[in-house]
């Protein structure tokens, strides 16, 4: 039985006996000497490659993505005995490190701190004696509601920190409920918590229920101090929105590692909107524990027994 690795990533997982791992270009068809294989893992791959598989691969039995969202590999056109799984939790770590990050340094002003230091000047705006709670900005995590829409896993992983540096931390949920200790509430009642928010962060998946989620409504409900981050899927913010609410003054600040549609044009207004910080999809791009997902998917494969994160289809 054989298994077909991405040449997209350095992979080695423990397979069961009798199983073949060969290594194959994420980029283009796959060789005709592999056609037979059970199970193919996808990390970055070309439309050509996701083709070339549905079309060739009448042995396939799994498909074990890295990564979280899977929609284009839902919409390829696989058979539906095949078996898809999601890398959820692989990025769960590092995009909330990655959340973190943009969050500590709009809430610390690094942006601001670069610019007068390209200009040589030591800001006493910046530095120096400073309120802890000033009314119009976010200066500090102690105390601040944060705010998680799209509380899964890396939700739940990112809460944890935010905790620890004094937040005060609520989830968004289809239902609500209490997940990882943290308080959830649902989606339905996501407008109305807004304008006692101080952080909102979208980690929310892209659906035609998520499109343009945080638009017009939810920007005029945060207050003018807030700070809005979106680490989940670019379609799920109104970007129109998003820079005309910058420009007026009426949002705090923002950081966002994703767009719609990626990369971002150019000539995109966004990239100039006041007081926005804005990362090339650089959140997740690096599995924690794909090896061993791999292996744990190809063993429930073998023994019949439930795959992790299988799409339902």
């Amino acid at each position: 039985m054989k298994i077909l690795l991405p040449d997209t990533m350095p992979l080695n997982p423990a397979l069961p006996e009798g199983w073949e791992a060969v290594t194959v270009d994420a980029r283009a068809e796959i060789p005709a000497e592999h056609h037979d294989a059970e199970a193919l893992v996808l990390w970055g791959p070309s439309r050509t490659h996701l083709t070339s598989a549905v079309e060739n691969l009448e042995s396939l039995r799994l498909v074990q993505s890295l990564s979280a969202g899977i929609d284009g590999i839902l919409a390829a056109g696989f058979r539906q005995d095949v078996v898809i799984a999601a890398g959820a939790g692989l990025h769960s770590l590092t995009v909330s490190e990655h959340a973190l990050a943009l969050l500590l340094s709009l809430v610390r002003r690094l942006p601001e701190a670069r610019e007068a230091q390209a200009r040589h000047e030591w800001s006493t705006e910046l530095g120096g004696l400073q309120p802890l709670h000033p009314a119009d900005r976010v200066t500090t995590l102690i105390g601040a509601k944060v705010l998680i829409w799209g509380f899964g896993e890396i939700g739940q992983t990112l809460a944890p920190t935010l905790k620890a540096l004094g937040a005060e931390v609520r989830g968004a949920a289809r239902s609500a409920g209490t997940r990882g200790g943290f308080e959830v509430i649902a989606e339905g009642d996501v407008l109305a918590a807004l304008p006692e928010v101080d952080v909102l962060i979208d980690i929310l998946p892209a659906s035609e229920q998520t499109a343009g989620a945080v638009g017009v409504e939810a920007f005029a409900a945060l207050p003018d101090h807030a700070i809005f981050l979106n680490v989940g899927r670019g379609a799920t913010v109104d970007q129109v929105a998003l820079r005309e609410v910058l420009e007026a003054g009426s949002l705090g600040s923002a950081a966002i590692d994703v767009t719609d549609p990626e990369p971002l044009p150019a000539d995109s207004p966004l990239w100039d909107a006041p007081r926005l910080l804005i990362t090339p999809h650089g959140a997740g791009g690096r599995p924690v524990g794909a090896d061993e997902r791999i292996a744990a998917n190809v063993r429930a494969l073998v023994e019949g027994t439930e795959v992790l994160h299988a799409a339902a289809r």
